[in-house]
């Protein structure tokens, strides 16, 4: 006779997820017992829509009993306990029937598919959990959170075999963070085994799942003290040993334990020397402690790995797009960009939804300054065949301020979806960088006062005209952009708009806070785009000076951008004044040199080594400045004096040795 299999759950308040749970059970399972703890929503409704047998229990803080008690209805030959926010995947049905058919095997380690991170970027941590055992009395669940059964059985049957179940997969959603937060899992969690914690203080399971919900809390500290007791002198082959070790060495270094977590994470590769995660995040440690070499080697030693076994709950990425991703930075740090592109092609490649990379490969190709190259470069590797890829592209080129590139993705996802009202008024403010004014405005009228962009979009009609030089429209839509009652920053400075109309030059007292700023910075980056240096300098000049002091850097960067880089120099010198930093003399530098002025770029690279010692990059720019200096001083020589075989014999011996570099 076949075996059956009952589905046991405990829910409360699960209507959103219950749905998807039940479906990928359907025709796999002969009966569901649900246990409601107590919901208020459709949860029950949508029990008994699928048959199930629905069983109201009164919640008391433990986990264990309300699981027994699905235990105690069920019929039959087999258990598989699920949660609502999970489900199983599609290919189950064939591969339980042949796991239950199984007469040696008493239960199964099943693969579990976490999803955790948000909307639009959602990451895959996969890790095993006993979810299918024989439905015996005597098995019954023990613990008040991470209840536990799988030593229970061990201890009521001590001939008991347990297997991994091959190719049988439970995706869990419930680590995404709009769940965890809309449940307060993390302050739940704690207060369970917290309780929990003083009744057995020196249970080690318990221990282990305390200090991961103190690292989930950000109590980095704690969460590093608790796993380390839960280590110690610890069975090396317990299950759950990889993911302490590995919860050890994050949570030291997210408490700024740095070499603690080296050690740890060279521990746990001696017990575990295929580990990726552990390679990984030590190549994070010494990049954090600029060591660069070494962290190399542990990227590369990551990808080296072999595909992880479950029981690692290996992070999504460490042997593929995550470390690439450090590899291109490291690149970055010694300014080769060759090979952090190759490194950031390699990251796409292995993970084309992983933005970041895409982000700073094209920071590398410089779209302001060099848009067409940029673009032939990035359709020459990336595949921008759908909506959703030119939009992302489209916004990518935005926050650069590539508006011209971002208005021509934006067209391409217009094309093939409708238009979201936050690309709308993206792409009509790109009309206005690219002049195209009737097309832009046609865009922003569409906006009703009903919509929450409808400020955003007056306030673009209004820089539209204000760009005209039409005062009269101008001065209509600022009162209606007053009469909305704008916050007091916002209002101050579309008062400027008015100002300048006016003739009145400002005098430099306008005080704003950061929302003012940012506001201000973006007109300024948008001026400065469109050539309007005296516009965007006018706007500088209305702020008390005190105001521009932390975004020095970010105005300077605005004008590199743009190859307005003499405009740059005043405000990194007054970077410098205030608080010498190391990246105001390493920006100030590179546009001395850019400009043929190597003495004064020589000084600053200096000052940027010794502000900052251990980042490489000022060593390569002073030697490629010495380089470029030593040819100019060659060239200038060999002009005066043509015929002496010194400066021939020297220009000779530099052609070769550019040639062996090369």
């Amino acid at each position: 006779m076949a075996e059956k299999i009952s589905l046991c759950m405990i829910v409360k308040n699960e209507g959103q997820d219950l749905r998807r749970c039940l479906n990928s059970v359907q025709n796999i399972v002969h009966e569901i017992i649900v246990v409601d703890t107590g919901s208020t929503d459709s949860t029950s409704d949508i029990a008994r829509q699928y048959g199930a047998i629905l069983h109201h229990f009164l919640w008391n803080d433990n986990f264990s009993d309300a699981r027994n008690a699905s235990l105690e209805l069920a019929q039959g030959d087999w258990i598989l306990f699920l949660d609502a926010d999970e489900e199983l995947s599609p290919d189950s049905r064939e591969i339980l029937i042949r796991l239950i058919e199984n007469e040696t095997i008493e239960g199964y380690f099943v693969k579990i598919m976490n999803h955790l991170g948000k909307e639009g970027w959602i990451e895959t941590v996969p890790d095993l959990v006993f979810r299918l055992f024989r439905n015996k009395k005597e098995y019954r669940f023990r613990g008040a959170i991470h209840e536990q059964i799988a030593d229970v059985i061990l201890e009521k049957n001590s001939e008991a075999r347990f297997q991994v179940a091959e190719d049988l997969m439970i995706i869990h959603h419930g680590y995404l963070d709009n769940v965890i937060k809309e449940k307060d899992k993390k302050h739940r969690n704690l207060s369970l085994i917290e309780k929990e914690l003083e009744l057995k203080p020196n249970n080690r399971l318990l221990q282990f799942h305390y200090g991961v919900e103190l690292f989930r809390a950000e109590r980095y500290t704690e969460a590093a003290a608790v796993l380390i007791q839960s280590a110690t002198d610890i069975d090396p082959n317990t299950i759950y040993l990889p993911k302490l070790l590995r919860y050890i060495v994050i949570a030291q270094q997210s408490s700024g334990q740095l070499n603690e977590a080296l050690n740890s994470a060279a521990l746990g590769l001696r017990l575990f020397p295929d580990y990726a995660d552990l390679y990984y995040y030590t190549g994070l440690i010494l990049l954090d402690l600029k060591h660069y070499s070494q962290a190399r080697n542990a990227f590369l030693q990551a990808l080296s790995m072999p595909e992880q076994p479950p029981q690692y709950a290996s992070f999504g990425g460490v042997r593929g797009f995550r470390a690439y991703y450090y590899l291109a930075q490291i690149a970055e740090s010694f300014l080769d960009e060759e090979e952090a592109l190759k490194y950031y092609l390699y990251s796409l490649r292995d993970n084309a939804r992983f933005t970041h990379a895409l982000e700073r490969l094209v920071g590398i190709l410089k779209p302001t300054k060099e848009p067409d190259y940029t673009k032939e470069c990035l359709e020459k590797v990336c595949d921008f065949c759908t909506p959703e890829a030119n939009r992302l592209m489209g916004d990518i080129y935005y926050q650069h301020g590539a508006y011209g590139l971002a208005l021509y993705y934006f067209d391409q996802a217009e094309d093939e979806s409708p238009v979201l009202p936050d690309i709308k008024l993206k792409k009509a403010i790109c009309l206005i960088q690219e002049l195209r004014f009737f097309e832009a405005l046609r865009l922003l009228t569409d906006f009703t006062q009903e919509s929450p962009n409808y400020p955003l979009a007056t306030l673009n009609r209004l820089f539209c005209f204000w760009i005209q030089n039409n005062p009269q429209k101008v001065r209509t839509l600022w009162k209606e952009l007053h009469a909305l009652g704008l916050a007091q920053d916002t209002d101050n400075v579309i008062s400027l708009f008015l100002a300048y109309d006016a003739k009145h030059a400002p005098s430099p007292q306008m005080v704003l806070g950061s929302e003012g700023i940012f506001l201000l910075l973006d007109i300024i980056q948008r001026l400065v785009a469109l050539q309007e240096i005296e516009r965007a300098m006018y706007f500088l000049h209305a702020l008390q000076p005190k105001c521009l002091i932390k975004y020095n850097l970010k105005i300077a960067q605005i004008f590199v951008n743009y190859s307005e880089e003499n405009r740059a120099i005043p405000f990194l010198q007054t970077v410098i004044e205030n608080d010498p930093l190391a990246e105001a003399h390493f920006q100030l530098a590179e546009i001395h040199s850019h400009l043929g002025r190597f003495s004064e770029a020589e000084q600053h690279y200096k000052h940027a080594l010794h502000l900052d010692p251990d980042t490489p990059r000022s060593y390569v720019r002073l030697i490629n400045l010495y380089t470029a200096w030593r040819q100019s001083i060659l060239k200038e020589a060999l002009a005066k004096y043509p015929e002496n075989d010194v400066f021939k014999k020297l220009a000779e011996e530099g052609a070769s040795n550019h040639e062996r570099t090369d």
